[in-house]
């Protein structure tokens, strides 16, 4: 079975085809990354008109390249309200021009199913899901393909946002994460005494809000705003670095063995673009775990379609297909009890 899927939850327009939930025929994703870059964050509105002119294209280029598919996949939800109906009215348009079935996809459970889709990925539960992007940030309990339980989640910024904010603070260019990481390679992370925010009576759920502030004030002086002048100099930018990225990856890695230990878990499944960071692997394999974990291919990481198709193969399996007509998008969602 061949399913088309259609990614536009935010800034990257992104096209796929995948057989059996597992083998990848065709996949492209399209970046706005520069477009947006010189606003130091994703504008909304731009990012939908963007989308307008990417999605055919693409969608054209996938069956030429893959041949007919026999159902469409689409993420309508989370995401930016806009960007999100780019995409469900291509999927919706194509499946009832086609007579194709349509399958509504959370592209945040994805995000957890791309970790499956691996070469080396195995499937073991119950498992442990780590979502860290740039719009979440939780822990679940993952009975099988579909089946979530939140254990912690965010309760103010997710973990890539902090980190685009404080990149800007640090006048480094958007997306923040990788420029961080580079500059913090020069830094030494013990010389800024940063610390985790902690959830009074939630120990597994994160607060990025506090450490945000903490950087502000060092770069900025006591109670400085984000318009204020720097108080230290460009040489000390790479140990605050080094010190903000060693405190917000330290406190995702010691909730998350913390949550492994509330289950017989049998693995770690990590999804979301902050899984990219080196310094976020370094900080796991130095823990040097009895159980798996799987961590998604490169090109899987960020939001793309790939992983919307593969997981829809597992929603088409359990007859979780919507009417053209009806599928509706849910541009937030309430992840303090379950996802699914």
């Amino acid at each position: 079975m061949k399913i088309l899927g259609i990614e536009t939850s935010c800034d990257e327009t992104a096209v796929a085809v995948v057989e059996e939930g597992k083998r990848i025929l065709f996949h492209l994703i399209a970046s706005q990354a520069e477009v947006h870059e010189r606003y130091g964050g994703v504008f909304p509105e731009m990012a939908s008109r963007q989308h307008i002119d990417r999605i055919l294209p693409l969608v054209e280029k996938a069956i030429e390249e893959a041949g007919p598919v026999d159902a469409i996949s689409v993420a309508n939800g989370p995401g930016l309200m806009g960007s999100l109906l780019m995409g469900t009215t291509a999927a919706q348009t194509l499946a009832y021009s086609w007579d194709l079935p349509l399958i509504g996809v959370n592209h945040v459970d994805a995000h957890l199913y791309a970790a499956m889709m691996g070469e080396e990925a195995k499937m073991l539960f119950p498992a442990l899901g780590v979502v860290v992007s740039g719009g979440h940030t939780f822990l679940a309990k993952i009975s099988s393909v579909g089946s979530y339980t939140v254990l912690g989640t965010t309760v103010d910024d997710a973990v890539g946002e902090a980190f685009d904010k404080v990149a800007t603070l640090l006048g480094l260019p958007y997306p923040g994460g990788p420029h961080i990481e580079k500059l913090a390679e020069a830094g030494d992370p013990s010389l800024y005494s940063f610390k985790g925010g902690v959830v009074k009576g939630r120990p597994l759920d994160f607060s990025f809000s506090g450490l945000k502030t903490n950087v502000l004030y060092t770069i900025k002086g006591k109670n400085g705003q984000r318009s204020s002048p720097d108080t230290i100099s460009d040489e000390e930018k790479k140990h605050i670095a080094a010190s903000f990225q060693q405190t917000a990856l330290g406190d995702i890695v010691e909730k998350s063995l913390k949550a492994a230990q509330t289950f017989p878990c049998q693995a770690i499944y990590l999804g979301g673009g902050v899984t990219n960071s080196r310094a976020l692997k370094n900080l796991f394999q130095e823990k040097n775990l009895e159980i798996p974990l799987f961590w998604p291919p490169r090109d899987l990481s960020l939001d793309n379609a790939a992983m919307i198709a593969g997981l829809a193969y597992h929603l088409y399996q359990s007859g979780a297909l919507a009417s053209p007509l009806d599928i509706k998008v849910f541009p937030k969602i309430d992840f303090k009890s379950a996802l699914c």
